[in-house]
């Protein structure tokens, strides 16, 4: 199945109306594309058109109507990509792609799936495959039984370099209020489309361009995962950030926009 991903501009439109490529940006389980994208997505929207899609029942999307894998979510991305190109004739064009842990995956999956829809792609903190199955199952056995707000305390300890929430504690307190809104059936599902996930065998395939970014504190996907997605594309290199953790795009915008903005030209 195909789930309803819902598109959000982040950013204003070219004030000289001029067309901008657009990039779209997909962000990490548990965080919206606006409380993890927006401080990045305001410096690259000069040079962009960048439009965030959410996961099912984060932010803005609603929860799928049963359960998805990697492949479902990859074609959410088409579908709602195509919704937002500005002439219905480029709905089927090549656009740049960003996402971060799982929408990195989604990223990696539509390198494989989809290439002629993809001009570069940034896989942020992910890898083609995160962490072990039964993690992933564990994991929505307990939002199914207590809610997504029991991973508040251990997603604060996860998601950030020491000492980001004491420097910047408003984008800390939005990314897990992020986490607290989102619909526990749409968590369930993304867990479940991870537990499936697994590229590994499948990266010397992919072609495309790739940049790979990862931050030197991130314990849910260490730069050792970012370089072998590098190495295992055919034409990729990794960036790793000091002192930041898994949400690189909220803990160091600037950055990330910068390395962005010279991968994509």
């Amino acid at each position: 199945m195909t789930p309803t991903l819902v598109a959000t501009r982040l950013g204003d439109r070219a004030a000289d109306g001029a067309a901008r490529p657009l990039l779209v940006v997909g962000p990490s389980l548990g965080t919206s594309v606006r409380a993890l994208w927006t401080g990045a997505a305001r410096l690259l929207c000069d040079r962009f058109d960048v439009v965030g899609i959410d996961l099912p029942g984060h932010g803005r999307s609603p929860a799928a109507a049963g359960g998805i894998d990697m492949a479902d979510l990859a074609r959410g991305i088409l579908a709602a990509a195509g919704a937002v190109q500005a002439d219905p004739g480029d709905a089927g064009a090549p656009f740049h792609y960003a996402g971060v842990s799982a929408g990195g995956c989604i990223g990696l999956q539509l390198l494989v799936d989809a290439p002629d829809r993809i001009g570069r792609a940034v896989i942020l903190n992910s890898a083609a495959r995160i962490g072990e199955p039964q993690g992933w199952v564990d994991r929505a056995a307990l939002v199914a039984e207590q809610g997504v707000g029991a991973l508040r305390q251990a997603s604060a300890e996860r998601w950030f370099a020491p000492g980001f929430a004491d420097r910047d504690p408003a984008t800390a307190a939005a990314l897990l209020d992020s986490l607290c809104a989102a619909d526990g059936a749409g968590y369930r599902q993304v867990c479940g489309a991870l537990a499936r996930f697994d590229l590994r065998d499948r990266l010397g395939g992919i072609a495309r361009p790739v940049l790979a970014i990862g931050g030197q504190d991130d314990v849910a996907t260490p730069p050792g995962l970012q370089h072998d997605i590098a190495r295992g594309v055919r034409d990729g290199r990794a960036e790793i950030l000091p002192q930041v953790g898994h949400l690189a795009p909220a803990e160091a915008p600037r950055d990330v926009a910068r390395l962005i903005g010279a991968f994509l030209g």
